[in-house]
């Protein structure tokens, strides 16, 4: 994240008028929020006091991001996705629609979620204990997280994985691996992965211009 002081001189936001900047927190005291230059901000967004958050944040509608937050440069965060408090988020990271980012995560640089991505931080919901121990995953730097994709508190996906959509992130990931099911585990190493155009062919009379060949099953590579 840039030093206030290297910020160059652009607006702070443009924001539509039902945006809120600097949300009281319910909780303690805290510092004004830090919002650096060139954010856009649609109707919805409400961003708490006690985060600090980098140069040209956008952001969808409805989006709520809470305190105690760090977020970096360049990060987009999409409709209806929250990103609750206490969270590290690094430069260039991807939020996509209708996302949960619960509390004491950590997404490194370049993270891609995608629509529906949930994250956990409690392993016993209703337990004192547990939740005295709440921890997100921390996801490295470059992953790729796939639609609807559920991931549990305390694990660790490693640099550049590729998650299938669909699955539940139990264990931790290795770096550069691609993990799917439920529970997800890995398959094989994304260097390894076939080139898509080998997956579909041109559908040119549809708003949707690749589709799976038809009259034969795509072939499966073995893991």
């Amino acid at each position: 994240m840039s030093a206030e002081s290297e910020w160059p001189q652009v607006p702070a936001a443009q924001a539509d008028p039902d945006v809120h900047i600097g949300y009281p927190v319910p909780r303690g005291n805290a510092a004004p929020l830090l919002l650096g230059p060139g954010a856009t901000l649609r109707s919805g967004t409400v961003l708490y006091d006690g985060t600090t958050i980098g140069r040209c944040l956008q952001t969808g509608h409805g989006v709520v991001i809470r305190e105690a937050c760090a977020i970096g440069d360049d990060v987009s965060v999409w409709s209806n996705s929250v990103i609750d408090y206490g969270c590290r988020i690094g430069n260039r990271v991807k939020i996509h629609c209708n996302s949960y980012v619960a509390q004491f995560t950590e997404l490194e640089d370049d993270v891609f979620l995608a629509p529906g991505v949930m994250i956990g931080n409690d392993l016993y919901p209703g337990d004192e204990r547990s939740a005295q121990m709440m921890a997100g995953p921390s996801i490295a730097a470059g992953a790729q997280i796939g639609v609807n994709v559920t991931i549990l508190p305390f694990v660790r996906i490693g640099a550049g994985a590729l998650i299938g959509a669909g699955s539940v992130v139990t264990r931790d990931i290795p770096a550069g691996t691609v993990a799917f099911g439920n529970p997800a585990v890995p398959r094989r190493k994304v260097a390894e992965l076939p080139g898509i155009g080998s997956r579909v062919v041109a559908d040119h009379a549809s708003a949707s211009p690749y589709r799976l060949p038809t009259g034969r099953r795509v072939k499966k590579t073995p893991p």
